[in-house]
């Protein structure tokens, strides 16, 4: 087996990357920046990756317009194809609410997972909460080491918090596990409200809800402005209308053969 990663440069990518190596799995990464260099959206690069690969993990780039995102899906769905790989994992980069919510950021995975389910490849796909380790992030480790944890999520909301490594154990699991075929999974361990989380940091650590306006503008200067609006319009969603998106299904753990690591684990080992 030859397994392809697509986004292999940035935390999601390496994580998998990581997790594929260490199960004895022979991966290559594509990126525009590493490995096996190339964009999405140059269709005979992608087919260029693909040559050889059995099995692939693909994570879109944070770009949210529609006609390039269905350009790269495309691309994708053409070149697995033309391989004949016998599994994709689709990693949406974030969840998915149930129904049509006017976010790029949402609407664009939402499409970009109806059309890879609907391709005829043997397609799982993979619905992230918020990642942990953003917690080590400046932006929010700052704050954190004077005793106030900052996230732009409603302190009430419960988020499933999963950490990178254990994206890439559900990737592999995904990527290998027979049966599992056309499943859309939300991963993560028992969920948490920002207080609740910030208390596993220590007794005198409180939760604050950071302003996401206030995010958007921090973000925008590393990633400049057209992605920082992006992002922020999920966080926008969130705290209006997103009280259990970050809730994760707890069957996932069975399917895959997993156990997802508790953020009071992943805190203590830190």
């Amino acid at each position: 087996m030859t397994f392809l990663v697509m986004g292999a440069s940035g935390a999601q990518g390496s994580a998998i990357t990581q997790a594929l190596t260490a199960a004895g799995h022979e991966a290559r990464g594509f990126s525009r920046t590493a490995g096996f260099r190339g964009d999405l959206g140059d269709a005979e690069r992608v087919k260029e990756a693909f040559a050889g690969v059995t099995h692939a993990s693909l994570l879109l780039p944070m770009v949210y317009s529609p006609l390039t995102v269905e350009t790269y899906v495309r691309n994708v769905i053409d070149a697995a194809s033309a391989a004949g790989v016998r599994r994709l994992v689709f990693n949406t980069g974030n969840r998915i609410p149930p129904g049509p919510t006017g976010v790029a950021a949402f609407e664009t995975r939402r499409a970009a997972a109806t059309a890879l389910l609907e391709s005829g490849l043997p397609v799982v796909v993979l619905r992230p909460p918020i990642y942990l380790d953003n917690v080590l992030a400046p932006w929010v480790a700052g704050p954190l080491a004077a005793g106030v944890l900052r996230y732009p999520v409603p302190a009430h909301v419960p988020v499933s918090w999963l950490t990178h490594a254990d994206l890439g154990a559900a990737t592999v699991a995904a990527l290998t596990r027979p049966g599992i075929e056309g499943r859309q999974l939300d991963l993560g361990p028992a969920p948490l409200t920002g207080p609740s989380l910030a208390a596993l940091f220590g007794p005198d650590v409180r939760y604050e809800a950071q302003d996401v306006a206030e995010f958007e503008g921090a973000l925008a200067a590393a990633l400049g402005a057209e992605t920082a609006a992006g992002v922020a319009g999920t966080y926008h969603w969130v705290a209006e209308h997103g009280r259990d998106l970050y809730v994760a299904d707890p069957t996932v753990e069975d399917l895959l053969g997993l156990h997802f690591q508790p953020p009071a684990e992943w805190i203590a080992s830190r």
